[in-house]
């Protein structure tokens, strides 16, 4: 009985010590390290100007303007995600469309089409992937450089200001690789949308 008791007794004090290790003190030193040394990117790095939020730098917005840059393909979808108050919870997601299917290939036909005929400029050009396919997460907020440089002409026209203006914003708006090694380059759309509405400088 007392051995019992011994167990119930050690099960419980390492229940309660891991309960305030775990669940009380780690919690509140993550968020603590975060918010002291990262705070930005721990509140959803929020682009946030003279008190007005546009969104964050981590998710995809849809500009479809001609004197925008374009991102990647998203499946809007405000509808199926909501919870119990009718509030949207998911506002995009990812296609699950094999991209050996015929509707797909018809699907990027269609796209490539259409970013064609809005660069009649480039009819000779390649059109760069990431404008005609959906990222793995629906909401990728970046393309490639050789997506923007391709929209650049559109947009000095629509815009009318020079093409080397919105080359230089692209620039600025570049991030590089990780530790100039990981991944690719990237330009954040919201970003360089709201550079070159003047909204952020």
């Amino acid at each position: 009985m007392k051995l019992i008791k011994s167990v119930w007794a050690k099960a419980l004090g390492a229940l309660l010590l891991f309960t305030l290790l775990c669940g009380l003190l780690y919690p509140l030193a993550v968020t603590g390290i975060s918010q002291a040394l990262f705070h930005n990117q721990a509140n959803g790095s929020i682009i946030e100007i003279n008190g007005k939020k546009y969104g964050s730098a981590l998710l995809a917005q849809q500009f479809t303007g001609d004197g925008y840059l374009w991102g990647r393909i998203m499946n809007l979808d405000t509808k199926t995600y909501t919870d119990s108050n009718g509030k949207v919870m998911m506002y995009a997601s990812p296609s699950n469309l094999s991209p050996a299917s015929e509707q797909y290939k018809k699907l990027v036909q269609e796209r490539v089409d259409k970013i064609k005929a809005a660069h009649p400029e480039k009819k000779d050009v390649p059109v760069p992937e990431d404008l005609v396919t959906c990222s793995g997460s629906g909401l990728d907020p970046d393309i490639s450089p050789a997506a923007a440089e391709y929209q650049a002409e559109r947009i000095a026209r629509v815009r009318n200001i020079p093409v080397q203006q919105v080359r230089d914003i692209v620039a600025k708006y570049t991030g590089g690789k990780f530790l100039n090694v990981f991944g690719e380059d990237t330009v954040n759309v919201l970003k360089v949308n709201l550079a070159l509405d003047g909204i952020l400088k």
